[in-house]
């Protein structure tokens, strides 16, 4: 799901972890194979042949003859063999009797189509050439499995909600309906309203929360002005070694780091996420706060610093490395082995040439500060040299291309959640009858895409009913 920066190290840790995750899975029940699709290098150059291999996943399990084809559209970072065998989606496969497929994103998990991760290479990767990718994919595979006359469907959840969306909206012969789940439709460079929606996220859970957390963060940022705190810090947080500051995206950058332990808990809040292997699920919003209110650990600066290092054993981590020279280092390794090459490198240069989506604490109604617009613009010109003005008229060409807020189809639901800060660029109110918002109330980020579990709240599950309804309904058209 779509990152903050903070999510370039647990792209990482995804990335180790994936291989062991299909591990698990064929321990627990059906193997599903990885298998491999030609595809072409640049379908919008026709003088161009080259072709690369692209993983992809098979579930045949529910499919009846005539009925619909589900796509679930892969994102930006491995596709997990886990979907095949769990989540929302194979239920309703299994009611309509759907044959399953999921297609790993360019650029991600083990689709590799040039042979490093180059700046030049890069200029492949993109929604475009993704969404060309999946009309390919679709194409030739209902040709091959006589799958032409069957009804398609796609499915996907944060960045690939958007493909699902965009995909119904650009090859509509193509796509019969489309699911997008916590899809950001509207790119935009700056995005404060991110840290805006988890300022009422924490408050829901206590109204002090968020104020807690401001004033540990004012804290922190007044202390890092006097190098004579520096040893201090460096231990409060237990980072990898003594803090130096020496430029502005020193401070921005661990300042993000240590905001980004609430960005993400909040993001995922209480989403059933364990089947996906995936560390930490337990940290919620209930979690942080009661740690925020504690006043036996002290001021909230070190109540704040106790996060820090819950974050920190939950994941395995010995210490934080919080320099951005080494972030910088990691980011411009352009190895396929390289330690941001699990989804970081790719995905931040999607920003920088398609989205923007910078979470920057340049509102004052959110509770951090010191990582402003011009921290994360900077990033694009040091790790892939684009500059501010290429990156805006890109944001600009990509809502002119998919329409942004404006979407002009039919047979796309939305659905998003109110606790997860990208809501905000999403759809949450019905644009017409055939493109339907479901606004979930206390859920987080894709809560409706992860498998039920009896402890759901009510609007959950019949959230995950009404799309159910719907795709029944337009299956008949």
């Amino acid at each position: 799901n779509i990152a903050t920066k903070y999510d370039a190290l647990l792209y990482f840790l995804f990335y180790l972890f994936s291989d062991k995750v299909v591990r698990q899975v064929a321990v627990r029940g059906p193997v599903f194979e990885e298998q491999w699709f030609t595809q072409k290098l640049d379908h919008f150059n026709g003088a161009d042949s080259r072709v690369w291999k692209q993983r992809y996943f098979v579930n045949e399990a529910f499919s009846k003859p005539g009925g619909p084809v589900f796509l679930m559209i892969g994102g930006e970072g491995p596709a997990n063999a886990a979907w095949m065998q769990n989540g929302t989606w194979l239920s309703y496969a299994q009611k309509l009797g759907a044959l399953c497929l999921m297609l790993e994103h360019r650029f991600y998990g083990k689709s590799h189509p040039t042979e490093d991760l180059s700046t030049d290479n890069l200029r492949f990767l993109s929604s475009r050439q993704a969404l060309a990718d999946l009309a390919h994919f679709r194409t030739v595979m209902a040709d091959a499995l006589a799958l032409t006359k069957r009804k398609w469907v796609a499915f996907g959840g944060s960045y690939p909600g958007s493909l699902a969306a965009w995909f119904r909206l650009k090859y509509p012969h193509l796509v019969h309906a489309s699911v997008a789940t916590s899809a950001p439709v509207h790119a935009t460079v700056n995005f404060p309203e991110y840290l805006e929606v988890v300022w009422r996220s924490l408050a829901s859970e206590n109204p002090e929360c968020p104020l807690l957390v401001k004033k540990a963060s004012d804290t922190l940022l007044e202390r890092l002005k006097d190098p004579k705190t520096y040893d201090n810090i460096t231990n409060d947080f237990n980072l990898c070694s003594k803090l130096q500051i020496q430029t502005e995206m020193d401070s921005a950058y661990l300042l993000e780091m240590l905001a980004g332990n609430f960005m993400d808990v909040v993001q995922y809040n209480q989403d059933n996420r364990e089947f996906e292997g995936v560390v930490g699920t337990n940290i919620t919003i209930k979690v942080l706060c009661s740690v925020m209110s504690d006043a036996s650990l002290g001021e909230p600066y070190a109540r704040y610093a106790r996060v820090a290092r819950l974050m920190m054993d939950t994941f395995s981590m010995k210490c934080l490395d919080a320099s951005y020279t080494n972030y910088l280092r990691d980011m411009t390794n352009t190895s396929w082995d390289g330690p941001a090459a699990g989804g970081g490198r790719q995905w931040v240069y999607q920003t920088c040439t398609e989205f923007g989506f910078y979470q920057s604490t340049d509102s004052p109604n959110q509770p951090f500060k010191g990582f402003p617009l011009p921290y994360q613009i900077k990033q694009c010109a040091d790790f892939y040299s684009v500059s501010a003005e290429t990156l805006a008229e890109a944001v600009a060409q990509t809502n002119e291309c998919y329409g942004g807020y404006d979407i002009h189809s039919t047979r796309i639901v939305f659905p998003n959640g109110s606790i997860d800060p990208w809501h905000a660029l999403g759809i949450t109110h019905d644009i017409t009858p055939d493109l339907p918002a479901v606004f979930i109330k206390g859920t987080a980020h894709c809560a409706n895409m992860y498998p039920a579990r009896s402890q759901d709240p009510p609007q959950l599950a019949l959230a995950r009913d009404h799309v159910f309804l719907l795709l029944q309904q337009w299956l008949k058209q």
